[in-house]
């Protein structure tokens, strides 16, 4: 057993110091131990991989890709920004506010970071710099911002969270609204705070609007505001299943995009499809990789001995978590959010009970840390797209997303230390 673990361990280690992908280095890992230290045939491995991807939760993660690739290119994300400049953009940073509440809008819908950083960040960086915003400031809020896109419910790593630890998904979705809304609401308040300290958005008075141009931006935007309601409330009401709410935002997305907003051509929607199944391949391979070195891991009984290890420290709950902070801090700067909850999730959660830390509430946590980690270096994913959409440098948007990482982190801290803004809705 120790041997196939330390071997285990140099490989995996091996394999990401000479920067293979994370799901190559799970994969090939996997194979090793089953090649070296199991009587099990390598022709099952396949089997595995499949068995692994052939979960009807999991079939939510390519619709919400979907979905939310139909709202960035069907108008749907416009729309949202501009119901939110018309109310508020005449304010000192009001331009501010609109696009974190836009950035939540979208999270709603479509359980992904970089999807909600691409679809807010095209329209509100360049409308902010218009408006007296500095760049730095703009590209960092929406970087941060759209971090809620992984919180925020419907979201894609809690369902791998769900999947990999056999956690119900819904209560887990639950969990996430109180938190993703304190987690806005700071961002709010840390917005307007320093656009009025530093005097942002002189020109914001430009969009000024009268009513009747107010009620015409939520005219058009009602349908379009229409949809996380449509999603969550129908989750929530046990109408249908987190998958099936996933195709019926697919569904309602297209139909609005397609023969109401009339923004997608039936000739474009090749193109947003291949898009999606390009990014679904990618997360699924992450998944499926990521489940099978999970399957190695309880073979080795790795979890187990870890827990016993933890238990013998004789900790108490509020050190255990702190100590599970300072460690998925570190891990989500340097690994993919998928991998780093396949690998850890199952290993630390079963301490965490043992210790009398809610699932659910320890779901949430596992989350906030990784979201963090989405924006900051070395690997921080919304860097690099906030960095494609504005110009600047990977370490000028981490330096611009800083105040607001440190936010997020008193957040984090809130939800850690008062579980009630995890359990609050969860029967």
């Amino acid at each position: 057993m120790l041997e196939a673990t330390f071997v285990l361990i140099a490989v995996l280690i091996l394999l990401l110091i000479s920067s293979a992908p994370i799901a190559v280095a799970l994969g090939l890992t996997s194979l090793v131990y089953f090649y070296y230290f199991t009587l099990i045939p390598m022709t099952q491995v396949s089997e595995r991989l499949f068995n692994a991807l052939n979960s009807f939760p999991l079939m939510a993660i390519p619709f919400f890709i979907l979905a939310a690739n139909i709202m960035s290119r069907g108008g749907i994300s416009r729309r949202l920004t501009d119901f939110g400049a018309a109310m508020v953009g005449h304010l000192r940073g009001g331009m501010a506010i609109t696009t974190v509440l836009a950035c939540m809008f979208f999270a709603a819908v479509s359980g992904s970071s970089p999807a909600t950083v691409v679809a807010v960040g095209a329209l509100m960086i360049p409308a902010m710099v218009k408006n007296g915003y500095p760049k730095e400031f703009s590209t960092g809020l929406v970087a941060t911002s759209g971090s809620l896109g992984i919180l925020v419910p419907p979201s894609i790593p809690l369902i791998v969270f769900g999947i990999a630890t056999e956690q119900n998904i819904g209560d887990l979705f639950l969990a996430g609204i109180l938190p993703g809304i304190l987690a806005g609401v700071m961002l709010l308040g840390m917005a307007v705070f320093v656009a009025w300290k530093k005097g942002y958005g002189n020109a914001g008075a430009g969009f000024r609007m009268s009513n009747a141009d107010k009620l015409k931006a939520f005219r058009d935007a009602i349908l379009a505001l229409a949809l996380p309601f449509l999603v969550l409330g129908g989750i929530y009401s046990g109408w249908f299943t987190p998958t099936e709410a996933a195709a019926v935002a697919v569904a309602y997305s297209l139909v609005v995009s397609l023969l109401i907003y009339r923004e997608i051509k039936i000739s474009q929607l090749w193109e947003v499809t291949l898009s999606s199944v390009k990014t679904s391949a990618m997360v699924m391979f992450i998944i499926a990789n990521g489940i099978l070195f999970t399957f190695v891991l309880a073979s080795e009984r790795i979890p187990g001995s870890i827990s016993a290890t933890i238990n013998d420290w004789d900790l108490q709950p509020w050190q255990f978590l702190i100590l599970v902070n300072i460690l998925l801090l570190f891990v989500g700067c340097v690994m993919e959010t998928s991998s780093a909850i396949l690998i850890l999730a199952p290993i630390l959660l079963p301490i965490a009970m043992d210790l009398g830390i809610d699932p659910i509430h320890f779901g949430i946590v596992v989350v906030m840390n990784l979201e963090i980690g989405m924006i900051t270096p070395p690997l921080g994913l919304n860097l690099f797209v906030a960095s494609g959409m504005s110009g600047m440098s990977v370490v000028g948007v981490a330096k611009a997303a800083l105040p607001s990482a440190l936010v997020l982190l008193g957040a984090l801290a809130l939800v850690t230390f008062v579980p009630f803004f995890a359990t609050a809705f969860v029967g």
